[in-house]
């Protein structure tokens, strides 16, 4: 699984850093940027999803390779 971010979306309310601070963090601007460039480790897909779910711009997209199969 992979994470992305839509740069021209994000707002900066970095609800995602709330819920996955493991995997989000913000530039110097408050926007949101990711931690983890490649496939984020199992103990972590719960909190990307949790992620992905609550920005309120919908910025955050997850890659399930293994759904693309």
């Amino acid at each position: 699984m992979r994470v992305e971010i839509d740069a021209g979306s994000c707002h900066g309310h970095q609800m995602c850093a709330i819920a996955a601070p493991e995997i989000f963090g913000s530039d110097e601007y408050g926007n949101a940027v990711l931690l983890i460039e490649d496939d984020l480790p199992a103990e972590l897909e719960s909190k990307a999803r949790r992620a992905e779910n609550n920005c309120p711009e919908r910025a955050i997209s997850i890659i399930d390779e293994a759904s693309k199969g």
